[in-house]
């Protein structure tokens, strides 16, 4: 899926695609994934990107587990 609407309905305007964050965490790209700590850590979790996502990814998830892995790691 390549939409975008995450993004664009996103209350933040986060300028960081969830597909774009996903993509480096299942390539395994764990320094790009600590480079988006801010973003990460921005997120309201507020669901608006689910509800709008043609693919029902459950994006807040993800983020909730990018979450706990940064502090479990210690980065």
């Amino acid at each position: 899926m390549n939409c975008g609407v995450c993004t664009a309905i996103c209350p933040l305007g986060m300028s960081l695609m969830p597909r774009l964050l996903f993509r480096y965490v299942v390539l395994g790209l764990d320094d790009r994934v600590v480079e988006s700590k801010d973003a990460i850590f921005s997120c309201l979790l507020c669901r608006a990107c689910e509800v709008s996502c043609p693919a029902g990814v459950h994006i807040t998830e993800n983020v909730r587990l990018l979450r706990h892995w940064l502090l479990e790691e210690g980065r």
